[in-house]
């Protein structure tokens, strides 16, 4: 008789997470440069393989572009170690011999490390790679549709990461993954710390379940385009982040708020670019495809412009680099100004900066708070305005939000799982990165002089239980 999906992936996860355990233990007493010539040893074997992974992701869940998923595994390979290359993640961290204070990192242990189907490759090597550094076990959870590309990754990396000396078990892959087997994964007793990058209901789990998390929240990232900016610029960077992987990344564009004296310049130059501006009968079509219930439909998912209009029942050139939609409203009755994580874009026209600032309040509460928000703009005032009173973690000034965000195109840090804050429901708004794989420990010498100044304060003879500053009760 065969066994249960969810069993066998209960199972599967409970033994992998207990191998890990027990490499782990054995890993937290290698030296940096034990550790760092592992790490090294995986960011090259990642890389080498960054093409053949892209394909596999492209074959595999039927989304993105396979260079920009090539793209994708150098910026979380090569990029990642020239960020993170230089960090201490063993011993003495900072010292001050003067007041003789200290501090030491450990690692938290076992990593459970649950990887999306939009970003399947390049997200598994980087979280990898960010808990080798850390001295952290790992064991990745797939996306269902996406388990062949992802355990490819980890296997890459697992083998270079053992013949470079790793205990073996410390970097695996469920084979199996159903939701009851990710479920109990998380609650297991061998997982110390979750990684979670996926849905808003994943991440909403991973910080039930009882165990320090890291999640991530929705993007639903608006651009503002102030009429300072120049609308050629504005129109190259929203393209060139739509088409990288089609909008996949959760930091890519899903709303144009334009100021209105530009708004036809703005529209002209989208034009230019190869952008097809939908009519109202065409945008009343994509607004009947881009959501299934309440949530974004993920047929439309990392589609190219040809392949979500002819979903939708019309025809664009297949050269069309982004479909645009003209809207009036933010909500669940206008369907188009959810998160769709696909080159198609809800337009809106504000006048001035201040009507601007609004709307894109709303499209931010409605699915995107604490993530990101782009602007392009030529006037400081503006641009410091909306990095001040916006609640978005990542503020992208003239450029493509997607590559941006994660660090790629700005010395942001490098990063595949992007924090939101408090306002997106996030223990952090940092791009996640090794240093938040690490806990400090704080070794602090008494003052000199301090104990022979302390003197003990009386005490009472004989105090009972219920004894307070106010209250004493004599036994």
């Amino acid at each position: 008789m065969a066994q249960d999906p969810d069993l066998r992936s209960i199972q599967e996860g409970r033994d992998l997470l207990r191998q890990a355990k027990e490499a782990w233990r054995r890993y937290r007493t290698f030296d940096q440069a034990q550790v760092d010539r592992i790490t090294l040893a995986m960011v090259e074997a990642g890389a080498k393989a960054s093409r053949s992974l892209a394909r596999l992701a492209v074959d595999e869940t039927g989304m993105g572009v396979l260079e920009s998923k090539e793209q994708k595994n150098l910026f979380s390979t090569l990029d990642l170690w020239e960020d993170i290359k230089d960090l201490r993640t063993v011993g003495i961290v900072h010292a001050d011999e003067e007041k003789r204070f200290y501090q030491t990192v450990e690692p938290y242990g076992v990593v459970l490390g649950i990887v999306p189907t939009t970003n399947p490759t390049s997200t598994a090597l980087f979280k990898a790679i960010i808990c080798a550094k850390s001295r952290n076990a790992i064991v990745v959870s797939p996306h269902p549709r996406s388990v062949r590309c992802i355990s490819e990754s980890v296997r890459v990396v697992r083998e270079a990461a053992e013949r470079n000396g790793a205990p073996p078990g410390l970097i695996s892959c469920i084979m199996n993954p159903t939701i009851e087997g990710t479920q109990a994964a998380m609650r297991d007793r061998n997982t110390d710390l979750i990684l979670a990058t996926g849905g808003p209901g994943l991440v909403k789990e991973a910080y039930s379940a009882g165990k320090p998390a890291y999640g991530v929240g929705p993007g639903n990232v608006p651009v503002w385009i102030d009429r300072s900016a120049d609308p050629d610029l504005a129109a190259r960077g929203v393209i060139a982040s739509q088409t990288f992987d089609n909008g996949t990344i959760c930091a890519s564009e899903q709303s144009l708020v334009i100021d209105a004296p530009v708004r036809d310049a703005v529209l002209a130059a989208f034009r230019k670019h190869g952008a097809h501006l939908c009519s109202a009968e065409e945008s009343a079509k994509l607004a009947r495809i881009v959501a299934r219930g309440r949530g974004m439909n993920p047929d439309i998912v990392g589609q190219f412009p040809s392949r979500i209009a002819a979903l939708a029942g019309f025809e664009v050139p297949e050269e069309t680099t982004v479909l645009l939609c003209e809207e009036t409203a933010v909500g669940w009755d206008h369907p188009l100004s959810i998160e769709k994580l696909c080159p198609l874009l809800t337009v809106y026209v504000a006048d001035g900066w201040r009507e601007g600032c609004e709307r894109c309040f709303e499209v931010l509460e409605f699915g995107g708070l604490g993530h990101t928000l782009g602007i392009y703009a030529e006037d400081e005032q503006v641009i410091w305005a909306f990095a001040h009173e916006k609640p978005s973690h990542r503020i992208i000034v003239n450029g493509p939000t997607s590559q941006g965000a994660v660090g790629y195109s700005t010395h942001l840090q490098p990063s595949m799982t992007l924090g939101c804050g408090a306002a997106g429901m996030n223990i952090t708004s940092d791009n996640v990165s090794a240093h938040n794989l690490i806990l400090r420990k704080h070794v602090g010498f008494t003052k000199p002089g301090y104990v022979d100044r302390y003197e003990v304060p009386p005490r009472p003879a004989k105090v009972g239980p219920y004894s307070s500053p106010g209250f004493q009760r004599t036994v």
